[in-house]
């Protein structure tokens, strides 16, 4: 399966698809299909796949296709993405597309990719990662086992019916069979500024509730 880079210079659970307005997101061409008083809106979008290098041993690594990578989906102009933090809730969060300074100073943008298309409306994405937030909470999250790829991956697939490419995960895989790796990762890393920024709201948020209903 092949992934149509983008030249850009910037730098669980499944959710119920029955609870969100269009089917058709399997990549699927159906314009033919379409009558004339379709609504236009069901113009597909399309589904992207920003990676960022998260360790300077990608410049010697990656042409081998292996690295240290964080990825973000974008569509409708946002970008999804997850991150691991000690609370018990949703360790998803939202940037700018390719904004790798709101990530922190590790990450470094390295390309997009576009994966496929899709006919979910943008309240439909919002939704649907909402509803993968339960599954990937902050506490949940793991280098190797469920990281920001596994997170992608899951989302690609229920927005087009793609997987994303393999090496952005590869890490993952080659740490069954060689478990130091994950050592060699910063804790500090878990927790994308971004995130940090999010985590304080939220924080906040419920502390204020709190007094007031005190």
């Amino acid at each position: 399966m092949s992934y149509q880079p983008i030249n850009n210079s910037q730098g669980g659970n499944q959710p119920n698809l029955c609870n969100f307005s269009f089917l058709n997101c399997f990549n699927q061409n159906t314009s033919s299909s379409h009558s004339e008083d379709e609504d236009p809106r069901m113009a597909q979008e399309p589904v992207i796949l920003n990676v960022y290098d998260m360790f300077w041993t990608n410049e010697y690594t990656s042409s081998l296709g292996i690295g240290v990578f964080h990825s973000g989906v974008e569509v409708y102009g946002t970008e999804y993405a997850y991150g691991g933090h000690p609370f018990p809730f949703s360790g998803t969060f939202e940037i700018v597309p390719r904004d790798a300074e709101n990530l922190g100073p590790q990450f470094k943008f390295k390309e997009s990719l576009h994966i496929g298309f899709t006919d979910f409306t943008d309240e439909d994405v919002k939704n649907i990662v909402e509803s993968m937030s339960s599954d990937y909470r902050g506490d949940k999250y793991h280098l190797i086992n469920r990281n920001c790829n596994h997170f992608c991956n899951e989302l690609s697939k229920v927005l087009c019916g793609r997987e994303i490419p393999s090496w952005v995960n590869r890490l993952a895989s080659m740490s069954n069979y060689l478990p130091f790796i994950e050592k060699w990762l910063p804790k500090e890393w878990l927790t994308p500024v971004a995130l940090e920024h999010s985590l304080e709201t939220s924080i906040s948020h419920d502390e204020t509730n709190d007094i007031q209903s005190s």
